[in-house]
């Protein structure tokens, strides 16, 4: 009994040590763009896991088992309007559904805008984002993966972060602090699943424009933001869903990112349903939405033919 007893807990101290050891911090040492402050993290679970005020950005690593590997990545950002983060629903289990395939995926815990610990509040998320696509590159064999095969997903809000560091990866945003920081930030590819894009006015979604921007923009930071202008050639081949019924994010923000990316040659694939709202995730309870996935895979395993 004694031996039985002791072995489950080894299993169970090694289980918890592997458990908190894919959880990992961004930055090693200061976080840029932060201040100290009396606020502190907040995590709610009411149907859906939805986290505020961040205080330490970190990735959370799902791998797939190493036979099953595919070599490819994503860098996965949650929405919620840049106030929250739907952190199961747009993050976790996105992971878990990637990793079904064969691909590695790594859940963005970004710091939001609206902190009391963040400085300039619009390079935040970006700053976390970048970091965050560098570290995965940098530890790419580590991971089983291809360097050049680490693409960026986001869902709402979280398709506006990744459609800022698909299209400003060569900003400077922070002081190199170490190695990680050599890699590149450019993602190989970027899947915008019904993406807040523009910060134009009628255009965008008004509270991640407000929590990002604030309510008085002035227009050079709001063009600067809107990211269908601010496709050039370099930037990556790109995957968008939206629902024409979608009443949050209209879905013009895909519609002017489509054609932008068509004007400067970058290889897109676009597919628009007739409903399906705004907010579906995987879409298992809104019918035929739940078939992107599907034509992600399709379009994913596509990129390197």
């Amino acid at each position: 009994m004694k031996k039985a007893t002791i072995l489950y807990l080894l299993i169970t101290i090694s289980f918890s040590a592997f458990s908190q050891s894919n959880i990992l911090k961004l930055w090693t040492n200061e976080i840029p763009n932060s201040q100290n402050s009396n606020e502190k993290e907040i995590v709610e679970s009411t149907g859906i896991i939805r986290i505020s005020k961040v205080q330490i950005p970190t990735i959370e690593v799902f791998l797939p088992a190493k036979n099953n590997a595919s070599g490819q990545a994503v860098l996965i950002c949650p929405g919620g309007g840049y106030g929250i983060l739907a952190y199961d629903w747009e993050g976790t289990d996105i992971a878990k559904w990637l990793n079904s395939k064969g691909i590695a995926a790594f859940v963005l815990k970004y710091r939001l805008p609206d902190s009391k610990s963040v400085i300039e509040s619009y390079k935040a998320p970006l700053q976390d984002a970048m970091r965050a696509i560098r570290t995965i590159r940098h530890n790419a064999e580590q991971y089983n993966i291809n360097k050049k095969q680490i693409g960026v997903m986001g869902f709402s809000a979280g398709g506006h972060l990744a459609s800022t560091l698909g299209t400003h990866y060569n900003d400077v945003l922070y002081t190199s602090t170490d190695s990680i920081d050599t890699e590149s930030a450019r993602p190989n590819f970027m899947a915008l699943i019904y993406p807040v894009i523009s910060m134009q006015k009628g255009i965008t979604h008004y509270g991640s424009m407000k929590h990002l921007l604030g309510e008085n923009a002035d227009a050079e930071l709001v063009d600067k933001f809107s990211n269908e202008l601010q496709v050039t050639t370099d930037t990556p081949p790109s995957f968008l869903i939206h629902a024409s019924d979608d009443k949050a994010v209209p879905v013009k923000n895909s519609l002017l990112m489509y054609e932008k990316l068509i004007e400067n040659n970058i290889s897109t694939e676009m597919h628009i349903y007739s409903t399906g709202g705004h907010g579906f995730s995987l879409g298992h309870n809104r019918e035929h939405v739940s078939s992107w996935t599907d034509l992600f895979c399709s379009w994913i395993n596509s990129l390197n033919k």
